[in-house]
């Protein structure tokens, strides 16, 4: 028990930066938030939610399969940290420049309306949608990179995706409680520039530390 406190105190400040990048990630606008908006304000709180767990369970399909194969991957392959360094730092710049665009961009956020009509359906809608965005599994990517780079091996890992994974439900459902409010969405829309901007120093940041890494 007292290694185990040990092994997570010692790594205790990378998992937090994991943690903080992980956060932003999630609560930056994408599709899956875009999706989530999108349903609590055309369809209600309730439909919202429902799109938010589906969310949810593609964002763990994809962080158990990043943390299985690519653990068995480390494993077997020598170059493949660095690798998988290249490929998260290549995502993170990526969203750090569409974040910047949007926020010299006048154009206000879109809100596209969910046709599914039942809760099922718009939690089937969220899990297809990350399920099938090859954008989400680089994301749980640069993730386990970053963890991997703190040198804790799998427990920090498990640990750390556990943690993300819990930041995740709470800040897609708080997408879905939140956003059914139009109060939220304006209030959003007159930040959003300014939200972008840090948005794209943060990503910038954790990119170029993954690329110096490696």
């Amino acid at each position: 028990m007292t290694d185990l406190f040990t092994l997570f105190s010692d790594h205790w400040p990378a998992m937090m930066a994991v943690l903080a990048v992980f956060a932003v990630a999630a609560a930056s606008p994408g599709p899956a938030t875009l999706g989530i908006m999108a349903t609590a304000m055309a369809r209600g709180r309730a439909a919202g939610m429902a799109f938010a767990a589906g969310v949810q369970l593609g964002s763990f399909t994809w962080a158990m399969a990043a943390a299985i194969g690519l653990s068995a991957w480390l494993n077997t392959i020598a170059w493949g940290l660095i690798a998988m360094k290249i490929a998260g730092g290549a995502y993170l710049i990526w969203l750090a420049a569409r974040a910047l665009r949007s926020a010299l961009s006048a154009r206000p956020v879109p809100a596209a309306a969910s046709n599914a009509r039942s809760l099922t359906g718009h939690f089937a809608r969220g899990a297809l949608l990350h399920l099938t965005n090859p954008k989400a599994v680089l994301a749980w990517i640069a993730i386990v990179a970053l963890t991997q780079t703190s040198g804790g091996g799998t427990p920090v890992l498990l640990a750390t995706l556990g943690i993300c994974l819990l930041i995740g439900a709470v800040v897609f459902q708080g997408y879905a409680l939140l956003f059914a409010s139009p109060v939220m969405v304006a209030a959003y829309r007159r930040a959003r520039r300014a939200i972008e901007g840090v948005l794209a120093g943060v990503f910038g940041y954790a990119g170029w530390r993954l690329w110096s890494s490696a």
